[in-house]
């Protein structure tokens, strides 16, 4: 894959996966995410390898940071032509410590801060006519589950998104997708205290992001049983849907 392909949240995690294996595919990352160390040790890593990966400090909740990060890439690298927003946070919401500090967090990264990527690239794509951009949003987003009040509807919120813009954009022969993984070990998820099922590594989850990418397709969901099973059980009335869920709740 060649080009320059943007990622958010690229230090850590999913997005640290996805910016190596593009670069080791012949891509040109322009890597961004808050923690410089983080982005200095991935551009390292990449450099012992193959490819190249240039690190680009960001806080995407900062709307004139992200517009002058995209300006700053297409400066030093040439025009972006896929974008991976991956930048996102998770924050445990239960009826017991309900609070707004959590929300606020959440819709000013994950929303918020994918939002700003958007803003930052879409012009710059219909303009062009060409481009691709990836919004990371999760499985949580199909229907609310419980301690994930916060993140599930930021989610949800990015799928709504996505869904309404696809045809859009489409007109302008500019592809958007959704990503939509189940559980990833990352330093994320190595929080979480309960069981993760179908839980796959960073590494796997990059294999299936990546190939996703090279289709036309609006989602790319994964581990399909466990993307499947959501699905199906978003579609239960609810006396059962909460049958279930209730099961869920520590």
């Amino acid at each position: 894959m060649a080009g320059v392909v943007w990622i958010t949240g690229a230090g850590k995690g999913i997005g640290r996966a996805v910016a190596l294996l593009l670069a080791q595919r012949g891509a040109t990352v322009a890597a961004s995410a808050r923690t410089a160390d983080d982005l200095a040790g991935l551009a390292a890593e990449a450099a012992a390898g193959r490819g190249r990966i240039v690190p680009f400090a960001l806080d995407v909740t900062d709307e004139p940071a992200v517009r002058a990060t995209v300006e700053a890439i297409e400066a030093e690298l040439g025009p972006i032509g896929q974008a991976v927003l991956n930048a996102g946070a998770h924050l445990p919401v239960t009826a017991a410590n309900f609070v707004t500090r959590p929300f606020r967090r959440l819709i000013e990264t994950n929303l918020m801060g994918a939002v700003n990527g958007l803003a930052a690239l879409a012009p710059r794509f219909v303009a062009r006519r060409a481009g691709r951009i990836a919004v990371v949003a999760s499985v949580a987003g199909y229907g609310g589950l419980p301690s994930a009040a916060a993140y599930g509807a930021t989610k949800a919120a990015l799928i709504n998104m996505c869904e309404a813009l696809r045809p859009d954009l489409a007109r302008h022969n500019v592809v958007l997708q959704v990503i939509n993984p189940g559980f990833v070990r990352t330093p994320l998820t190595d929080r979480n205290d309960f069981p993760m099922p179908f839980l796959i590594e960073a590494d796997d989850a990059a294999q299936r992001i990546v190939a996703g990418l090279g289709s036309d397709r609006f989602e790319i969901a994964f581990p399909r049983r466990f993307a499947l099973l959501l699905k199906l059980l978003r579609l239960l009335p609810y006396p059962l849907y909460f049958a279930v869920t209730r099961r869920l709740v520590r």
